[in-house]
């Protein structure tokens, strides 16, 4: 199932704060696409989802800002 959350006006450390309580939200096998605004976001999230043994499948950039695809 694809589930998504909009981090795009969230400054650090709410970004991957967020993204951490969605993820325990959604079940393992799902994905996760995370809307985020370049910069730290950009590199936090998928950094950060990798170290805690999640997949990221694709970053993709569309307009001005980017989707992380994250599968937990």
């Amino acid at each position: 199932m694809l589930h998504s959350i909009d981090i795009t006006k969230e400054r650090c450390p709410m970004t991957m704060v967020k993204v951490k309580l969605k993820l325990s939200q959604i079940e393992k096998g799902d994905m996760l696409d995370v809307l985020l605004a370049e910069g730290e976001p950009l590199q936090s999230v998928p950094r950060t989802a990798e170290e805690q043994g999640h997949h990221v499948e694709e970053i993709r950039k569309e307009g001005a800002y980017y989707h992380v695809m994250i599968r937990k």
